[in-house]
Formats: structure tokens, sequence, C-alpha cells
């Protein structure tokens, strides 16, 4: 239900721009709707360059007076940003359950998440510091300062609305720069809202923090735009590359995450009890909408150790309901969209065509009023090689492929073009350490399903998972919003006797 209509009622978003809410500058417009009720939420600016040329006019002016504010009193900004999020999470996780579709608990922790990568960036001044190195020379002395990059645009997807901008805003702000906030046009909503909280900080200043909405033509003139001087971007793994490519083409710094393949295994000696939780909540939470979502289950040992493994997993899963976020007895909530919904149902169609067998049949759920309701799905028997068990599906789909041994599940899970993350259920250490040391993915868990790091922490894969030398939050966030300048000073002379030169 991507569709320009909408009741004549529904409001329009707008900009903000330079420290105000303006009307954007667009002809077009998308319409942003409720997954479970089909219901139209909100008309959406698409938007482009000339909105672009606005917000990096007043961020560029906002900047120069931002980086001369001393990095504690930027600080002190964040302090309040967390104390007013926090007061906000029930409202915040609300927005995310009407506009993106996930249950309220999951949208509460989410809001909860994006609170602690504010807490994280609140440690900026230490992470600031320079280094100095004196004596390195008669008289002389080198220093290595931390600089920001100038004006960040944060590209966001829609399945984090909340927390995935909170990975970018407050570290780029700590650091000293501004920010361009483009949300998904597809449920803005939650981030117009952290906006509006961002604006009654008295400790920023008109023009730091600008929110722009669209779709392609606005993405790419921030691409394209010379005032903006780094890219963090959040998407699939082909947007993130068209995004590294382009940006870094006009010179700018980037870091853009794309997609995920996420493999759990399952050796036999997994715990009976903690492993099918864990398995069926990575899957099928957000209704798979997540990066980190363990899509393929790889099941290790016997035939019959398989199918004893399978067979938790999908008792487990069985017991899920599906349906509106918002109902509290909902455990997979609705996908984004009816067209996501119809797209994945032509997944699951053409592998039973290829011989997959549906042991869990999500088709059956009721579509609901919007048309966005799938139940949760399990496929076996799934070769290794077809594309429900190498290709992100991003729904509550779970692909199970059977393997001997551990060296065939560690070679299964290295073979995909991603590297997000992994994850490993045994109750052995020596598998555990050998699957730590081995396995070709940034984000690693043992008998966690969701094996997310916390903000303290560098969020990132390998591979076609990321686009970036650098990762989002912890340490890797500091590095990407300031840049390096090393000085090298000599003062005295020789000696005591004055200069020569």
């Amino acid at each position: 239900m991507s569709d320009v209509t909408a009741p004549p009622a529904t409001r329009v978003l707008q900009s903000f721009v330079g420290g105000r809410w303006v009307d954007a500058l667009a002809d077009e417009h998308r319409v942003s709707r409720d997954p479970a009720t089909g219901a139209a939420l909100a008309r959406v600016p698409l938007s482009g360059a000339a909105e672009v040329d606005r917000a990096v006019a007043a961020a560029r002016e906002a900047q120069v007076a931002w980086r001369a504010t001393a990095p504690q009193v930027r600080a002190r900004a964040l302090y309040r940003l967390r104390d007013v999020l926090d007061a906000h999470r029930e409202e915040l996780a609300g927005l995310v359950v009407q506009d993106m579709g996930k249950t309220f608990d999951d949208a509460l922790a989410e809001v909860g998440r994006g609170i602690e990568s504010v807490e994280a960036a609140m440690g900026g001044v230490h992470h600031l510091k320079g280094q100095t190195l004196e004596g390195i020379g008669t008289g002389v002395d080198a220093e290595l300062h931390r600089q920001p990059v100038g004006v960040v645009a944060a590209i966001t997807p829609f399945n984090f609305p909340v927390m995935i901008p909170l990975w970018f805003l407050p570290y780029a702000l700590v650091a000293g720069n501004a920010v361009l906030l483009k949300p998904s046009e597809q449920d803005p909503l939650a981030s117009e809202r952290i906006v509006q909280l961002l604006a009654g900080i008295d400790e920023l200043p008109a023009g730091i923090v600008s929110l722009v909405h669209g779709a392609h033509d606005v993405v790419n003139a921030l691409l394209d735009h010379p005032g903006i001087d780094a890219i963090s971007f959040v998407g699939s793994a082909r947007t993130a590359r068209h995004v590294a490519t382009r940006a870094t083409g006009n010179g700018k710094r980037v870091q853009a995450l794309g997609g995920a393949k996420n493999a759990m295994i399952v050796l036999p000696d997994a715990d009976p009890r903690l492993m099918p939780a864990q398995v069926v909540g990575s899957a099928f939470g957000a209704a798979g909408q997540r990066c980190m979502a363990g899509s393929v289950a790889v099941l290790v040992g016997t035939a019959e150790e398989q199918d004893r493994s399978l067979a938790l997993i999908r008792d487990a899963a069985s017991a899920l309901r599906s349906g509106p976020g918002g109902d509290a007895g909902t455990d997979v909530c609705p996908v984004i969209d009816a067209a996501a919904r119809e797209r994945l149902v032509g997944e699951i169609d053409a592998a039973e065509r290829d011989g997959v067998r549906v042991v869990l049949d999500g088709r059956a759920a009721d579509a609901g009023p919007g048309g966005a309701n799938l139940g949760a799905t399990i496929l076996d028997a799934v070769p290794a090689e077809h594309r429900v068990a190498t290709e992100e599906l991003f729904g509550p789909v779970l692909a199970v492929v059977r393997v001997p041994d551990l060296d065939a599940a560690l070679a299964f899970a290295a073979a995909s073009r991603y590297g997000n993350s992994t994850v490993l259920f045994t109750e052995s250490g020596s598998a555990a350490r050998r699957f730590r040391y081995e396995a070709d993915a940034g984000m690693l868990g043992v008998n966690v399903g969701v094996a997310a790091p916390i903000a303290w922490m560098p969020f990132g894969g390998w591979n076609d998972s990321i686009d970036a030398d650098l990762s989002a939050n912890g340490e890797d966030a500091f590095r990407f919003y300031t840049r390096q300048k090393v000085v090298t000073t000599r003062w005295g002379g020789s000696g005591g006797g004055g200069m020569r030169f």
C-alpha cells in the first residue's frame, strides 16, 4: 500500500531546516500507512535537490559555532537528549507500532537500544581526546588532534525507525558535526518525533539538526551535494553499494551498512530448552525484518539428530501468533506493507515448486486489513545454493539447511556473500572456540539468537554486509565522525642560545 492517495485530511509532513518546521520543497508525496490496518497516517514529501540545498546551507552555518562549542557542553546536550527520550519511551514505541508495525514490546526494546547509543555517545569527551609525543627531536613535539568532519547525512531504514537514527545522531553531534537526517519514507513518524524532541534542547543551536523527507531523488542529492562531508547509511546490500560508490566518488567519507543472510548453526548437543526459543525469536521477531535476523537454520548431525532439532524449532514456531503489532497477544507482527507480503509469498511459492518442503506455512495466516500479515514460515530440505538459503528475504521465513558436521556448517556460512552475523548453539566449549576463530562474520553469537552488540561496541558486518572501513557505534563512531590532524612543532632551537635558521 504505497499509493499516493489518502483522505484529504491526512497531514503532510514538514521538513525541519534552520531550527524551524517548514513546508517541504516537493511536488509529489507518498502515503505512509499503518501496516496492520492500511490506514493512512501521513503524506510524506518526496523532496529532492532543492530541499537538500537549503538544509545544507543551514547546517554549514550552524556547524561553525557548534564546532567551537566546548566538547563537554556538547556532551551535556546529549544528557538532555537522553532524559527527554527516556521520558517519551512509550510514546516513541507507540509510533513504531503504528507506523512500522512492530509489537509494542519489540518497539519498546528498540527505543531502549537507541537510548543506549545516546548513553554511549555521552562519553564523547573522553573519546575525542588526542595524543601527544614530546621530544621526537631537539625541541620537537608531535600532537594528534581530532576535529569534526563537518556536515553528516544520516540515511536510515524502515525497520528500526528509532534505534538507527540514534546510532548516528548523538555520536556525530558530540563530535561537533551538523546532521541531516533522511528517514525511510515508509515510516518516518518516529524520526520526526525524535527531531521534535531534539529541537527542545537549548544547548543545540538552530540548524545543527535537519530533517528532510523523500526517496531516491533526495538520497542521490545527499550523495552528490558538495556541502555534505560524510554519509551514514543502513539499508539493503545493493543500495549500500550504490551509496558507497556514488558518495566516495564525490569525495565523501562513507559508512554504508548493508543486508545479511545470517546462519544459525545448531549442533546436536544444543540445549533443547534454550535453542528453540532463541532460534524462533531471531527468525520471526519483527517479522524477520532485521539485518540481524537468523534466516537460515543449519542443522548439524545425523538425519535423526537433525529431525529432532527441527521438531523443537517447528513446535516453538507453531505456537507463535501473528497479527497487529498493537495486540498484546501478537508474536509475529505484519511486514512493512502489502507489497512486501506479496513478494514473500512469491518466494515461498517458488521454493515449494523447486521441491523445498514447507513444514510451517505462514501463507495461511489472515493478511489482515492492511494486507501485510504473514505468519511464521519454515522451509525444510533447502539446497545450500537455493536463493531462500542465500538471499535476504527480509520476512518471517526460516530456511533449514542440513549438513553432517561443523566443518560443513562453517563452510556453508562462509560461502555466503554476506558476513553480518553467525550464531552457534552448542554446549561444547571446543566447538564454540573453533567457531569464534573460524566464522566469517563481523558479529558472532554463542547460544544467542540475535548477536547484536551493545552500543559501546562497534556494530558492523563483513563482506557485502558493509561498504566501509568503520562500523556504527562504539569507538568506530568517534573515529568516523572525526578527522585526525597531526601537528609537529619545534620551539627553542637546538639549545638555550636562540634559534638558527
